[in-house]
Order: structure tokens, then sequence, then C-alpha cells
């Protein structure tokens, strides 16, 4: 199974170059390539494309005749330049969606047209948050992948354990907390914040064993209550 993963954005530059006030490196398509790769799929990197709607379209067309599955970053909210959204409507038949989570509230799937007598290819067009993109794969991509590619469905990694501490948390949402699972001096299963968790916060990834997942109608969770961790052991 082939899978085409390209980033948008002009503000976006290839990790290693320079980069010029108001422009990033590229954190998602190296993550995401490699997510892939541990579904056991064949990644195909497509790049960086501009915020330029036909060079958008030409891209994501292009990816759609080489590839099963399609994932783009950026591009999916409502900003002026979020081009995507708009354009995947023309090319497949796609909901664009606000999802009621946090981080990864914009978020389009559907299906891409092909030439005639072939299968649609899947299009999945995450946040451009390095976190949110993390976190959509995690929720709507990565078993997905596992189910096109013929394998059995194979939800995250999963296991019930107290907080290390209090967590602010309105119903609503469903929320994602970047977290170390660890034992505690007693010997027991807990799970701590890796501080700030902004979608853009790459540390609170990088010091994270974990996604702590805080369910729609939960409210505030008290230090010692049990809460879902998603373990990345064994997904990266």
């Amino acid at each position: 199974m082939r899978v085409a993963v390209l980033s948008t954005g002009d503000e976006v530059v290839e990790a290693g170059r320079p980069v010029s006030p108001g422009r990033i490196h590229d954190a998602n398509r190296p993550m995401l390539l490699q997510l892939i790769r541990e579904c056991g799929a064949h990644a195909v990197d497509l790049g960086i494309v501009a915020d330029d709607p036909d060079s958008l379209r030409q891209a994501i067309a292009h990816a759609a005749t080489i590839a099963d599955a399609v994932i783009t970053s950026g591009g999916v909210s409502v900003g002026e330049a979020d081009h995507t959204r708009v354009l995947l409507a023309r090319l497949g038949e796609v909901a664009f969606w606000k999802v009621a989570m946090r981080p990864g509230r914009p978020f389009a799937f559907g299906p891409l047209r092909r030439p005639q007598g072939q299968a649609p290819s899947w299009l999945f067009a995450l946040p451009g948050n390095p976190v949110a993109a993390l976190v959509t794969f995690y929720a709507f991509v990565r078993e997905a992948l596992l189910v096109l590619a013929g394998a059995p469905a194979a939800p995250p990694l999963s296991m019930q354990v107290r907080s290390a501490a209090a967590i602010r948390k309105r119903p609503g949402r469903t929320e994602f907390q970047r977290a170390v699972v660890e034992r505690d001096g007693a010997g027991q299963w807990v799970a701590r914040l890796t501080g700030a968790q902004g979608a853009g916060i790459l540390r609170s990834l990088s010091e994270a064993n974990a996604l702590l997942v805080l369910p729609h109608d939960q409210g505030p969770v008290a230090a010692g209550e049990p809460v879902e961790v998603w373990l990345f052991d064994g997904l990266v």
C-alpha cells in the first residue's frame, strides 16, 4: 500500500534549511512519513506545496493517481489562505469536519476520484500544528491505514492509570494531553503531563511516552483519579 504525504504553506521550510522571520521548519512531514512506515505502508514524500490553489490542486490530484491514500498537513482551517478544504470538495467527496477535540479541531476526510474503474484514493487532511497532526493521525488515520492495507484493525494500546496531579478540563470536547506514564513511589502506574500543552509545542511530544485521553463529557480531573492513556510504545 502506498501513502503520499505533503505539507502545505508558504511559511513552511524544509528541515535543515535556514528560516527567515515568519517562517518555520516542516516538522510534520518527517513525523508522518515515519508513522506511515510504522503502519507497514510505503511512504511517498511529495514535499512542500505553496499556498496557491492551482499548485495545491495539481499536487493532490497527482498524489491520488500514485497512492492509495493521501495525507496532507495544514490548510484545512478557516484562514484566507486555507485552500485545501475547498479543493478537496472539487477533487472528491470530502466532508470538512470541525471535530470537538483538542488539539486537532480542523480535519477533513474522504475519497478522491481516480481514473474510471480504479478504487478511490483516501484523503486525510490534518491540521498544521505538529501536535495536532500527530493526535489526529492516532485518532483517525493510523487504524484506517491498517484496514486499507488489509491488516486487522488495531486500536491504540491503552491502559488505565492514576493522574499524578489535578487537570483542568471542561465538558464538550475530547482532549489529548501529552504525558509520561511511570511508576510512583508506591509502585503504582501514574501519568503526569509534560508541561505546557499547546498544539505547536514539540517539546510536549518529545518528552512524552503516551497521550492522556480525556473524554467529551469529562470535567476536571482530581489528583489520583483514573484516566485513560494511549501508549506510544509499539506505535512509534
